[in-house]
């Protein structure tokens, strides 16, 4: 539910999971949205800290690609992430997702 603040000025009704959120916002940051069941994250999934923010988890590794410039290599993955569908996936750098999440690599797999 939306009311008006302002010219420039809404009122948001939150949930109760975020009463610590300031909710009056500025016309600017408010987008239109079409509800679209599948862009809707569940809140038990994700774990909202008292700064609003949260740690999203890598779930899996869809992809593997190594890109070659003139004197090195790089090699990402691309990653699907707990609280985003697989379109939200990402790449990322290899060396530091096997750093954070090595059981998702197995131990026989060639070094980054």
């Amino acid at each position: 539910m939306l009311k008006r603040i302002g010219k420039v000025a809404y009122e948001l009704e939150l949930p109760a999971e975020l009463a610590v959120a300031h909710p009056v916002f500025h016309i600017s940051l408010l987008k239109k949205s079409v509800s679209n069941p599948a862009s809707i994250v569940p809140l038990e999934n994700v774990a909202v800290n008292d700064s609003l923010s949260y740690e999203d988890v890598l779930v899996e590794i869809l992809e593997r690609q190594v890109r070659r410039f003139r004197n090195k290599e790089v090699a990402s993955v691309k990653v699907s992430w707990r609280s985003q569908s697989i379109e939200g996936a990402t790449w990322e750098a290899e060396a530091a997702t096997k750093a954070k999440y090595p059981y998702l690599f197995p131990s026989d797999s060639t070094p980054a």
